[in-house]
């Protein structure tokens, strides 16, 4: 009996989707592969995103070799009727987003298995959920249970070391008077013969206004195979991670990687699993490689964010997607749209949107108090704002970007999932980094000339919001504040002529 094809997507490109050991299909199942154009068309993605996908899938269907039928169509449903004619006896792995499922669920003879790639099974974080009280439903909480159930970095019953959150040594300011860390640098790839059809591919589609990419696309910087990807986690791990944990929330203007793993495209694109990057920065510490606080810090990056966000995504539902507490309208301005940090004064966003321009990709800490922060006090419409975060960054996806952006950038749950709106003035992106000193505003002012519109922003957005956060215990005393300020007029007139200047 011959075995039903099992078809991969772009996202599911690691060995733990094709093999019978994982939940996957019989070894010897041949391998459908879909490259749709119609993707492309869609968005507008990042150009470095589109070449990473396309030279990742076109690299693993070149190691899977005769085993798989490698299509490029219009649309998936084109791909699948090249690839298999009338016959549509096939499994895949439980697809990333609510869309993809629901369009593999509307083809007859389709077996979706389990999702691959995370450490909960969907039913496990139900049962869970299901235990906890909504104010609770917290990632602290989770994480825990994750690790307790998983026995990472436990001794026994108990965390390692004797607690379980060591952020409080995670949260050192960048070195002062050093450009850049101490630290080796992160793994980079070699381009071949596959990453130029990409790039030759992506300038034809272009050139014949098929598609339209917005960011630059330099020479590779992520890794498009397994072999690359492991490369990556083990110099990261054997060179890194000792720094990573003090600096993990730090920014350098020359420096935007710092002593990250660069791992979330590789995780994203199914390339690693989550329990061997975990289990391999645990090991690190336990055989005296590198300090707690950093493995505990990238372990809660790995098991607990990214685990609670995939879990979110799916639990909340799809009208979380619409979700506008802050009832937010504002569209994004030209300038963000695509990319022009030229045209920005305020050196720490025109540093960040340089780095997305470029290369697609920036820490956690531009995305949420750079980024997100701008786009949460100026007001911007949150499902346009999750939209650009998924087309711009290297590593993302629906299921990545909707409980980050909706939820932890631009509080449009509410506080369903985080206790409060995270932005600030420029006294904290003064504390942690370098990109005020050269800046034409001032941290410290909040109006007039040398202005920050970080500070004056901050202040503005809790003026516009004062009713619905005084309640929030986390921000009454910062909206308490408001009534000591004695240039909040001039300051709110300032911020309204500004509308959707760049700043």
């Amino acid at each position: 009996m011959t075995s039903r094809p099992h078809w991969l997507f772009g996202d599911q490109l690691g060995p733990h989707f094709v093999d019978p050991r994982h939940g996957g299909p019989d070894v010897q199942a041949p391998v459908v592969m879909v490259e749709a154009r119609s993707v492309f068309r869609r968005r507008r993605f990042h150009r470095a995103k589109a070449h990473l996908v396309l030279s990742a899938m076109r690299h693993r269907a070149a190691e899977l070799g005769d085993r798989v039928t490698y299509v490029r169509a219009e649309t998936y449903r084109e791909g699948l009727e090249k690839a298999l004619g009338k016959r549509r006896e096939l499994t895949v792995c439980h697809p990333t987003s609510r869309p993809a499922l629901e369009f593999v669920r509307s083809l007859d003879g389709v077996e979706v298995l389990p999702a691959k790639g995370f450490l909960v099974p969907r039913k496990d974080f139900a049962a869970w959920a299901g235990r906890t009280e909504k104010p609770t439903l917290r990632m602290e909480n989770f994480y825990r249970w994750v690790r307790t159930g998983h026995d990472l970095l436990m001794d026994g019953e108990n965390p390692a070391g004797g607690t379980w959150n060591l952020d409080h040594d995670n949260r050192e300011p960048p070195p002062r008077g050093r450009e850049r860390l101490d630290v080796e640098g992160p793994w980079e790839p070699r381009e071949d013969e596959i990453d130029e059809e990409v790039r030759r591919d992506l300038d034809r589609w272009e050139k014949d206004g098929d598609v339209s990419f917005v960011g630059r696309d330099g020479p590779r910087r992520f890794p498009a195979t397994r072999r690359q990807a492991l490369a990556a986690l083990r110099r990261f791990v054997e060179y890194r991670l000792t720094d990573f944990g003090p600096y993990e929330d730090a920014m350098l203007a020359a420096d935007p990687v710092m002593s990250h793993s660069l791992l979330s495209a590789s995780l994203n694109l199914g390339l690693l699993d989550p329990l061997e990057c975990v289990e391999r920065a645990e090991k690190a510490w336990r055989d005296g490689d590198a300090p707690l606080n950093s493995v505990e810090g990238f372990v809660r990056q790995i098991a607990g964010w990214r685990e609670y966000v995939w879990h979110l995504y799916w639990h909340f539902g799809e009208d979380y997607r619409e979700r506008n507490a802050l009832k937010h309208t504002t569209p994004l301005p030209e300038w963000f749209l695509e990319l022009d940090a030229d045209a920005v004064t305020a050196n720490c966003l025109s540093t960040v949107l340089a780095q997305v321009r470029d290369t697609g990709w920036t820490h956690h800490i531009p995305r949420l108090m750079v980024l997100g922060s701008r786009a949460l006090q100026d007001g911007w419409d949150p499902a346009a704002v999750t939209d650009w975060f998924h087309r711009c960054f290297v590593d993302g996806y629906d299921w990545v970007m909707l409980p980050n952006v909706v939820g932890m950038s631009q509080y449009a749950d509410g506080g369903r999932m985080t206790t409060k709106p995270y932005t600030s003035g420029g006294a904290y992106i003064n504390r942690m980094s370098d990109l005020c000193g050269p800046c034409a505003y001032r941290p410290t002012e909040r109006t007039g000339e040398r202005a920050c519109p970080y500070t004056a922003g901050y202040w503005a957005f809790l003026h516009r919001h004062r009713t619905a956060l005084a309640g929030n215990h986390r921000m009454a005393r910062a909206v308490q504040g408001l009534d000591r300020l004695k240039d909040l007029e001039e300051l709110l007139k300032e911020t309204s002529r500004r509308g959707d200047a760049a700043p």
